[in-house]
């Protein structure tokens, strides 16, 4: 699940002539439903969306609250095209979730968003329509969210994970036989020099 966050001084929604949705000063969410996509990924965006610290507290300080911290609004737009993967310059949405199940998942979220918050807060467009988004950036500030990686993406991170472990037992172990060999073999051409490991300071000479 993808969701482009922006905090805004206004935004709206119109459908056609009619203006069907509008908020204050708070967040623009647009997001993209993979096909995918759980209720464990819906729970890790609603709960980012609503916990971000993107507005300043009320001495000025920026970055301190989110926008519950604040009673902000949120107006969230469905929009599949966040799903897009390119082939060549033509855009493709295959990953989209499908639309009949799309608006259900998509209405649970904006219900969890409002259970979580307060929900004469939430705001939403209208799904499945072609929509005039009017939002007006304030900062800009603009933050791309994205549902915990899946499977494959966890594999991936197991064996990253597993060769950054390898590199710290390597490290840990000190210099390698090799190293010692060579060291061991540089003592022998030349008495006067160290016999510790690759790397030490030389040991003083005798007199």
């Amino acid at each position: 699940m993808r969701a482009i966050v922006q905090r805004v001084t206004k935004a709206t929604v119109t459908v056609g002539e009619e203006q069907v949705s509008s908020i204050g000063r708070g967040l623009c969410v647009l997001l993209g439903v993979s096909v995918e996509d759980t209720q464990k990924d819906a729970d890790y965006i609603v709960r980012k969306i609503l916990n971000l610290r993107l507005f300043e507290d009320e001495n000025g300080r920026p970055w301190r609250n989110s926008v519950m911290d604040r009673d902000f609004e949120v107006l969230c737009v469905s929009q599949f095209t966040l799903q897009c993967i390119l082939k060549g310059n033509k855009p493709d949405f295959h990953s989209a979730m499908p639309a009949e199940l799309a608006q259900p998942f998509y209405n649970s979220i904006l219900e969890n968003m409002r259970s979580t918050y307060k929900p004469e807060l939430i705001k939403d467009g209208q799904f499945g329509a072609y929509m005039q988004v009017n939002i007006q950036n304030d900062g800009p500030v603009t933050i791309e969210l994205n549902s915990p990686a899946g499977p494959k993406d966890a594999k991936l991170l197991s064996k990253q994970e597993k060769q950054q472990q390898r590199k710290e037992k390597t490290r840990s172990k000190g210099p390698s036989e090799s190293g010692r060999d060579k060291s061991a073999l540089r003592s022998r051409q030349d008495p006067n020099a160290s016999s510790g490991a690759e790397g030490d300071v030389s040991s003083e000479r005798e007199p």
